[in-house]
């Protein structure tokens, strides 16, 4: 059975969670908290297999806790859901460590499908979070320089461009050049869309024929 602890700002949504989870056979509700200090602290302790954490926390609070969470390398998976949730968002969330990032819009049954899949090792994020799904994906990579490629490839793991100019120790308006360069050359614009489609391109992200509530990414 796996084990579920909720983060949320708002004791209703907590207690919503906590009848649907009691209406699964599989899911064991072990801790509510309404800040997420305690919820930190409470996930600390019990390690649930999943934690519920609420966006409305503010944005940065919620990234730092992911990123620890990934630096501790713990198995813990973590759910992001908030009131309202762009595809940027979704995207850096999922950057961060997120293994799923919903909306509190969503249906009981995709949110139990988003736990559950969740909980199978396999990361889970809303169609509707993403946009457009139908943007092609870049032209093959032998088009890009190697430096090109390096630029690239710390976008999508979502850095900015001060950060991408002091790891390959360049300045960041040759950052800046290489992008636009990434762009020309891939016929795709902006670090968004680039950073989703780089995500397609590696099988973590299915670009299309996904189900029509949901998009699953492979673990």
């Amino acid at each position: 059975m796996d084990t579920v602890a909720i983060c949320d700002s708002e004791p209703i949504a907590i207690e919503g969670l906590r009848s649907l989870l009691e209406s699964a056979d599989t899911l064991r509700l072990v801790a509510a908290e309404s800040s997420l200090e305690d919820g930190m602290d409470a996930a600390r302790e019990l390690q649930p297999s999943i934690l519920i954490v609420d966006k409305a926390f503010g944005i940065h609070a919620v990234m730092d806790y992911l990123t620890t969470l990934r630096a501790a390398a713990s198995p813990m998976a973590a759910i992001v859901w908030g009131a309202s949730l762009s595809e940027t968002e979704a995207l850096r969330f999922l950057q961060a460590g997120a293994t799923g990032v919903v909306r509190k819009t969503a249906s009981l049954d995709a949110l139990l499908r988003c736990i559950h899949t969740v909980a199978s090792g396999t990361t889970w994020m809303q169609e509707e979070m993403l946009g457009d799904t139908g943007r092609p994906l870049r032209s093959p990579r032998t088009a890009l320089t190697a430096r090109e490629l390096q630029v690239m490839e710390l976008v999508e793991r979502g850095m900015r461009n001060k950060d991408i100019a002091a790891s390959l120790g360049i300045r960041t308006g040759t950052v800046k050049i290489h992008l636009k360069h990434i762009f020309e050359k891939t016929g795709i614009h902006g670090r968004y869309g680039l950073a989703l489609s780089g995500l397609k391109e590696k099988g973590l992200l299915a670009a299309s024929g996904a189900p029509a509530v949901d998009v699953i990414l492979k673990a």
